[in-house]
């Protein structure tokens, strides 16, 4: 397996892989993708980098992409011929680079390159699975909403998400039902399909409560709350919970910060 990016995840995948992983950073190891197509190339870089990593990838070898970033990447993909392309969430945790992976779950992968990847990471003794795209959707979905809401109130209310539950549980319903109802018809969740909203309410406080001390913020503006914000208007569809705290946090219509007054 190759990785791109030697960063928190990059690094700790190295580390795991030894001799198996071939690391790709800025300046080194780029003639590792002139070898053969077939192998997995999993991009273990920022959302904002992708483009620029993608320019320096042969032609041959972009179907061995793996992408495993976090937020609404599908359009990003689309534009760059690539809807088709081995998607995955991390599900593990990095504090820092050169520690330790902490488990969270069964990362789940999608796409041409997912056995691949599925056995070099339980080999590497980190938990996953291989999915359909239906339900890598409805995951995706939901850990989209969990970072775009939660950050949004964490930022909204100076709390952590614990706090975020526990003393904000109303105007936390009404964001989560919001950014279900927007985001659910663009993954092709709707109808059978359709994610329970109760459930999945139940699903993400539990899991903040799990790591109650965690304060997130609102960031990564097009490939989180920005593309809810285009996807509401896009559908003619009102978000106004969504919309006042993002006023709240001095996030203007396009995501820019503005004044508070």
């Amino acid at each position: 397996m190759i990785v791109i990016g030697a960063g928190r995840v990059g690094t700790a995948l190295a580390q795991l892989g030894g001799e198996r992983v071939q690391l790709i950073d800025r300046e080194r190891g780029w003639q590792h993708l002139e070898r053969p197509a077939g192998e997995p190339i999993v991009l273990c870089v920022r959302n904002d980098d992708l483009a620029a990593v993608l320019a320096r990838v042969p032609a041959a070898r972009r179907d061995d992409l793996v992408f495993v970033q976090n937020g609404m990447l599908r359009p990003f993909l689309a534009e760059q011929g690539l809807a088709a392309a081995t998607r995955g969430l991390l599900f593990f945790a990095v504090s820092r680079r050169g520690a330790a992976p902490e488990p969270g779950g069964d990362s789940p992968f999608c796409g041409p390159r997912a056995r691949e990847v599925v056995a070099a990471f339980t080999e590497f003794g980190l938990a996953a699975r291989e999915v359909s795209p239906p339900a890598f959707a409805a995951v995706e979905l939901e850990k989209l909403i969990w970072n775009s809401a939660f950050g949004l109130c964490c930022e909204a209310f100076a709390c952590n998400v614990g706090t975020v539950v526990r003393d904000h549980r109303e105007c936390l319903d009404a964001l989560l039902a919001e950014l279900l109802a927007v985001g659910g018809p663009p993954l092709g969740l709707v109808g059978e399909q359709t994610l329970d909203e109760a459930a999945l309410g139940e699903r993400l406080r539990s899991y903040s409560l799990a790591i109650a001390g965690y304060r997130g913020a609102v960031k990564e503006w097009p490939w989180r709350n920005g593309w809810f914000v285009a996807q509401a208007r896009t559908q003619g569809r009102a978000t106004p919970v969504h919309d006042r705290l993002l006023r709240e946090v001095g996030r203007g219509p396009e995501g820019a910060s503005t004044s508070r007054a």
